[in-house]
């Protein structure tokens, strides 16, 4: 088969043209990595669409996007298995397999950074931002406040547009839900709960709690065990969050938020359905727009308080951000 329809567009007009780097394989903290990648497949298909019956070769993960974002083609792609680059780009109409993360940056508009589970794809980063091509860093930004203070100083002092978040963020029920929040009067205590390691994955719950509530902690106490982290986190308001982060041999993974007001109380179970689509999307507009949907700093401040948390724990202290942005 040919490139698919997708890649055609309807009218004839130019596409939006974006690399991805470390889109075909996956190793976490360390592990060897192993063909397919939830998010670079998921992003792969979203702009260009799949090929079937090349679809049903590919060993690992496939994440086939329900939705399509009109009007964006993937043209480079980059990942440190080549092989694998290989047959993401042949299933996905991918024009060019790139054979290092900085010429994917190469005669783009705009370049997306995969989460390939190492913590460390934040350094791909530095090369476009430099450039001057806007960036999409996926979660976790970084692994420590302070790599994530770095990466977010090289945007800043380029001029060039960045963005980095949760897909969780952007799923409709969490936007529907921070259009309650001023029906449930002064909100002063709230929890999230997420599966998996406290940093790498917690991500996901404590976004939810931003883009409902909004920024501004100051400090964190874990209250847990290794593995069951019950994190507060206080607010400069006051207001007391307790994130809850849980690992697989102690909770089965997924993702709440609840909201206690003083007029009223409200529980969500986020919907899941095409939330790489929302998270892509939401880039795709900074590109065109140059408006921002999470501004840089505080995408610093949540990777902040995953660490105070994660340093409260080992050290049985309450840790501030303060701290671990030194």
């Amino acid at each position: 088969m040919g490139m698919p329809a997708i890649l055609h567009g309807a009218d004839g007009g130019a596409k939006l043209r974006l690399g991805l780097i470390s889109a075909a394989t996956y190793g976490y903290m360390g592990a060897p990595r192993t063909p397919g990648s939830h998010h670079g497949t998921a992003f792969s298909t979203c702009c260009n669409g799949f090929d079937e019956a090349k679809r049903k070769q590919i060993e690992g993960t496939f994440v086939a996007s329900k939705k399509r974002i009109e009007g964006v083609q993937v043209v480079r792609v980059w990942d440190p298995v080549k092989s694998a680059a290989e047959k993401l780009a042949d299933v996905c109409g991918i024009p060019t397999v790139c054979n290092s993360a900085d010429e994917c940056s190469d005669g783009v508009d705009a370049v997306a950074i995969v989460d390939d589970g190492t913590g460390d794809h934040w350094k791909y980063a530095l090369t476009p931002l430099r450039k001057g091509v806007p960036t999409f860093c996926d979660k976790p930004l970084a692994m420590t406040a302070k790599q994530a203070k770095e990466i977010a100083e090289v945007a800043r002092k380029a001029g060039t547009p960045f963005m980095s978040a949760s897909s969780l963020r952007f799923v409709p029920d969490v936007l529907a839900l921070a259009k309650e929040v001023p029906s449930l009067g002064n909100i002063h205590l709230a929890t999230t709960i997420c599966g998996n390691e406290l940093v790498y994955y917690g991500i996901h719950a404590l976004e939810m709690a931003y883009a409902v509530l909004g920024r501004g902690a100051v400090s964190c106490l874990n209250v847990g065990q290794p593995g069951r982290n019950i994190v507060r986190v206080r607010f400069e308001n006051g207001r007391d969050l307790m994130l809850m982060v849980g690992e697989k041999e102690w909770m089965r993974a997924g993702y709440q938020i609840n909201l206690y007001g003083t007029k009223g109380w409200r529980t969500l179970t986020p919907n899941l359905a095409d939330l790489y689509w929302y998270l892509l999307q939401k880039f795709i507009e900074l590109v065109r727009t140059k408006k921002e949907s999470v501004p840089i700093e505080e995408e610093v401040e949540v990777i902040a308080v995953l660490e105070a948390g994660k340093r409260s724990l080992a050290e049985k202290r309450e840790v501030t951000l303060a701290e671990v942005l030194k």
